[in-house]
């Protein structure tokens, strides 16, 4: 004989208030939620404490002397950011090392945000020449590309060279006898022209120099026969003491727009603008990241910033975050090959 199951939820005594009896598996469940509800509770108060983004004032270093072009439009650009982000930001400078010095200082800093950096692309090229106790691949963590330089190949006033191409051709029948100058070994202005060269299999005479006016004084004085550099040769350029022959932007500069550009002439790999960036710490969270993006995108593309950057002729090169990432490793694989074909990448520690 089958017997009735008793009710799993309540059991009924005749004649008596009916009493909640519970299954195990209602009882687990129970306990379940309760524990969830409690757990939730003792978070709240620690999600309630962490003040919002950001919560005092930003440092934004700069990698080069006061007063430089660089830090004149990183000056401007902190200064439109300032009423999006809700927080002054200060402007630190830390020259020196050629612009890496903001590697470490990222490294060392707090990964919340209040402390970002300008990074130049040099930055990356230094990791990969020298024994340095910090990596940019894995120390910073990038936010958005900024801009870039414009890069030029240059002759004297009086060169028989006329166009780009005169000059390669030149030094492919004349081995070892093209004494071309750059602003220093392993500098983009190097590496723009070595990669060229190299491709072509021409041996040449590299003079490097600390900077830009001595490098310009040797070109316009005939004392090298060619150089590279960035914007620094407009005046000598614009006063007829040297001609361009091509540029290294993927496209032609509205300033000299009767200058080719390299790829225009044949040298597809020769796109060079030293483009830099603004990079955070490691680990700073990525709503922060996102917070920072979206207000330094606003200013950059304010007038009082591009009529800054044109003055200097620069123009927005903007990349957002993920592309600015992907773009960073696809240089540092590029320059990796080509500094080993120069032997210049560091030797492996012993």
């Amino acid at each position: 004989m089958r017997h009735n199951r008793p009710n799993t939820l309540f059991h009924i005594d005749a004649g008596k208030t009916p009493v909640r009896r519970d299954t195990p598996a209602l009882t687990r469940r129970r306990w379940l939620r309760l524990g969830a509800a409690a757990g939730l509770a003792g978070a709240l108060p620690a999600l309630r404490a962490q003040p919002p983004f950001p919560a005092r004032p930003l440092q934004l270093i700069v990698p080069w002397p006061a007063g430089g072009q660089t830090d004149l439009t990183l000056r401007v650009l902190a200064e439109e950011a300032e009423p999006l982000l809700g927080k002054p930001v200060v402007v630190v400078n830390k020259p020196g090392a050629a612009g890496t010095l903001v590697a470490p200082l990222l490294k060392a800093a707090e990964p919340d945000g209040h402390t970002i950096g300008q990074v130049p692309i040099t930055v990356y090229r230094h990791a990969l020449m020298n024994h340095v106790a910090w990596d940019p691949l894995t120390d910073l963590a990038p936010i958005l590309q900024v801009s870039g330089v414009s890069f030029g190949l240059l002759v004297p006033a009086g060169s028989p060279f006329k166009t780009a191409n005169d000059l390669i051709d030149w030094a492919v029948r004349h081995p070892g006898e093209l004494i071309l100058g750059s602003t220093g070994i392993g500098t983009t202005a190097h590496l723009a022209m070595e990669e060229i060269l190299l491709g072509k299999g021409v041996r040449y005479v590299h003079v490097p120099y600390k900077g830009t006016a001595d490098q310009m004084l040797a070109i316009a004085t005939g004392q090298i026969m060619a150089g590279v550099n960035s914007t620094g040769f407009a005046p000598w350029v614009d006063k007829g003491q040297m001609r361009l022959l091509a540029t290294f932007n993927a496209t032609r500069n509205p300033r000299w727009p009767d200058a080719p550009t390299l790829r225009e002439l044949g040298h597809p790999q020769a796109v060079y603008t030293s483009p830099w960036g603004l990079a955070a710490p490691a680990g700073t969270p990525a709503a922060v990241i996102q917070t920072l993006h979206d207000a330094f995108h606003q200013a950059m593309l304010r007038p009082r910033h591009t009529e800054l950057l044109a003055k200097y002729d620069q123009s927005i090169d903007y990349l957002g975050t993920r592309d600015y990432r992907a773009a960073v490793l696809a240089t540092v694989e590029r320059e990796k090959k080509l500094l080993a074909r120069m032997n210049l990448l560091a030797k492996p520690a012993s």
